[in-house]
């Protein structure tokens, strides 16, 4: 007779951890509380537009290309891709912006004409990135951090000094470039997933590399496409897919074993339980106190990446000067930063970012219409309220028109935001966090919340809050390492 493993969360991470589970052998069901699967990576459609919910940035297709190989499948099998060409576009001020182009000879000369020399330290700063890739993400990240013997062996000490996991992400790319609108492209994803650069350690210019050399992505039809091929790869490896079922309890054998998950009316057995759904909404409040992996104070002592206010917006019209994605670094990047991460509070000046995919796919809104994402990084744990958000609203549209040079507001025919309250209502998010925990030499590897209950021996995390950490990529790779977890200890 098959195990039985109960999946909760059909986000990234659950949907693939439910799968590798399946393709070994178990029989596997995955509970989802809301009524449609992706968790941050939902869609939704209104008025003839279709919103991506969350994650728009496809990076990293190494990661999606090995993820689907794994069960002898291809990306292309579900979905077609599309490279972006300018990447994005960087917005400093009027009439003061860069193009990132796709082509490395044009950015090494975009960076030449900014700082002289710089595109040869390109090179070599990319070189130092490039080898933390190879590390990081085939090695590092697939490490299950249960114990700090998996990181003693003589070749991965070299290679950990090599990383530069002790050096900040600050002080690193400063060795290599002076120019302040340089410096702002490469700390760009810090500021989006993670912490400050000053905290964050160096190993992250991985990030780096992946953005200049191997590119920025569009899934045609959008992000949800890929969540649509998990899907189908999952249901034919007999995953079940239960929405609408919010797990509320837990039942236990008299060793502290789960014995089965408890959703309203219904009971799931089990031999086994992953949890993909928020690590601290699990612990504080499905788990009785003496099972927790981790206290209260723990917890509030934690580094959180930002949340978001995010504005989904159909407009009625072309806008021509706006591109698929677009980075508005036109206030003080340093400002909006310690406003997240060291004096929480709701930003005086705030960067944003806008994603337009009807540049790129035609339908995701009705013709000659724009689909538009916009989304302003911000501090955990704030008071969200409407007022606050009309008051972002009217800021940040009055600076996109400005940079435009033409009217959109009046031109915006279907509006939502999604805030705090959002993440919290719809994933039980800790303290309404969009990302997961920030990436600090604190938080890193087995100083991540442990993907094993210590105390329940049938108990698993995935996802964004233990390893390998936040990002769509990451969540794909947290997958497979808890399912081979769960095969080792079980096997």
């Amino acid at each position: 007779m098959k195990k039985r493993a109960i999946v909760i969360g059909a986000g990234f991470s659950g949907l693939a951890t439910a799968t590798y589970l399946a393709d070994s052998g178990f029989d596997v069901t995955i509970l989802e509380k809301n009524e449609s699967i992706g968790g941050r990576a939902r869609r939704f459609s209104q008025e003839g537009y279709t919103f991506d919910m969350g994650p728009s940035w496809y990076w990293m297709p190494d990661v999606f290309e090995e993820y689907f190989k794994a069960f002898g499948k291809n990306t292309t099998d579900y979905y077609e891709l599309i490279r972006l060409d300018p990447s994005y576009r960087v917005v400093f001020g009027e009439d003061d912006y860069l193009d990132i182009p796709a082509e490395y000879s044009e950015l090494k000369h975009l960076f030449n004409q900014l700082e002289e020399h710089s595109g040869e330290k390109l090179d070599k700063f990319l070189d130092q990135a490039a080898y933390k890739y190879k590390v990081g993400i085939n090695d590092l990240v697939y490490k299950p951090s249960r114990s700090i013997t998996e990181f003693l062996s003589l070749k991965l000490l070299i290679d950990v000094m090599r990383l530069d996991v002790f050096v900040s992400f600050e002080k690193h790319i400063k060795k290599f470039f002076r120019h302040p609108k340089i410096l702002q492209l490469l700390e760009f994803p810090i500021l989006f997933l993670g912490a400050l650069a000053k905290n964050t350690p160096a190993l992250y210019s991985l990030m780096n590399y992946a953005d200049i050399k191997l590119g920025t992505w569009y899934p045609k039809g959008g992000m949800f496409k890929v969540i649509e091929g998990m899907k189908e790869l999952a249901l034919g490896k007999g995953v079940k897919i239960q929405v609408n079922q919010e797990v509320e309890a837990f039942e236990f054998n008299s060793d502290n074993t789960i014995l089965a998950v408890c959703t309203g009316n219904e009971k799931f057995m089990a031999d086994v339980v992953v949890a993909s759904a928020d690590y601290h909404f699990v612990e504080q409040h499905i788990l009785p106190k003496h099972l927790r992996n981790y206290s209260d104070k723990y917890w509030e002592t934690r580094t959180m990446a930002p949340s978001s206010l995010i504005f989904y917006l159909g407009v009625n019209k072309r806008i021509p000067e706006i591109h698929h994605h677009t980075l508005y670094f036109d206030e003080d990047f340093g400002l909006h930063s310690q406003e997240i991460y060291q004096n929480p509070s709701w930003p005086s000046k705030p960067l944003f970012y806008l994603s337009a995919p009807s540049k790129t796919d035609p339908d995701v809104a009705p013709e000659g219409h724009e689909n538009l994402f916009i989304l302003i990084p911000v501090a955990p744990g704030l008071k969200d309220s409407d007022d606050i958000r009309e008051k972002y609203y009217d800021l940040v549209m009055d600076r996109l028109e400005k940079y435009v040079k033409t009217s959109v507001r009046e031109h915006v025919v279907y509006k939502r935001s999604y805030a705090h309250n959002d993440f919290i209502q719809d994933y039980h998010a800790f303290k309404g966090n969009a990302y997961g925990l920030a990436n600090t030499l604190r938080q890193t590897a087995i100083l991540k919340p442990s993907l094993k209950n210590k105390k329940i021996d049938n108990l698993y995390y995935a996802g964004q809050l233990t390893v390998p950490g936040p990002g769509v990529p990451p969540s794909l790779i947290s997958g497979y390492v808890v399912a081979h977890e769960i095969n080792k200890d079980l096997n």
